[in-house]
Parts: structure tokens; sequence; C-alpha cells
């Protein structure tokens, strides 16, 4: 029951990104925001699309408070948050073929 419930207030927060590279300031703002989702222990999933395990509601706005004080003065910026049990479900796809997806870290609950 408790591996259930967990899956369930798990969650993994998704960033989605487009910003503008046209000119060197904007490439440079946009590689600033990318190494900062890095360092605050983003893994990319695909090229603008970066995903974090949390493991409760308030890590996630915890990350969401950081993520709002990077953000670049121009371009759209997507944050979402999925519960473990709805990115399990996810299927994912290279060149056809279907591929595991990442697994969340393993979590030591102490009592």
């Amino acid at each position: 029951m408790l591996e259930r419930l967990n899956a369930y207030r798990t969650m993994w927060l998704m960033v989605l990104y487009d910003l503008p590279t046209l000119t060197k300031r904007q490439r440079n703002n946009a590689n600033k925001f990318r190494q900062k989702l890095l360092e605050n222990g983003f893994t990319m999933f695909q090229f603008s699309s970066y995903i974090r395990h949390v493991t409760s509601y308030e890590q996630s706005e915890t990350q969401k408070r950081k993520i709002r004080s990077i953000i670049p003065p121009e371009g759209l910026i997507g944050v979402l948050e999925i519960t473990d049990k709805q990115f399990e479900r996810m299927e994912l796809y290279y060149c056809k073929s279907k591929v595991k997806l990442l697994d969340g870290p393993q979590q030591l609950e102490l009592f």
C-alpha cells in the first residue's frame, strides 16, 4: 500500500522551453538557463526539455521558485508536474523501437 501511495506522491517536474538564439546575448541567456537547470538537478529528456524527480509537493514548489528566478527576459518556458505513476505510463520510442523510461531514484524512508 505504501508503495502505491508513494507513486502518486512523488512527481516528475518537467521544464519545456523555447528560447530565442538569434543574437549572441540570446544564446548566452539560453545557455545560462540550461546550465542552471543542470545545477539544480535536472536531466535533459529531449532538446529543450528537462526533467527532475521530486519527492514531495514542497520540493516541487521549491524547484519551481528556483526556475522562476532564472527565467531569461525572452522566450517561452513551461513547467509541468506529473506523478510518478503518470510518468511510468508514458511510452517512449526511438526510431520505432520502444525504449525504457528513466527510473526515479530509489528512496529510503525512515520511520
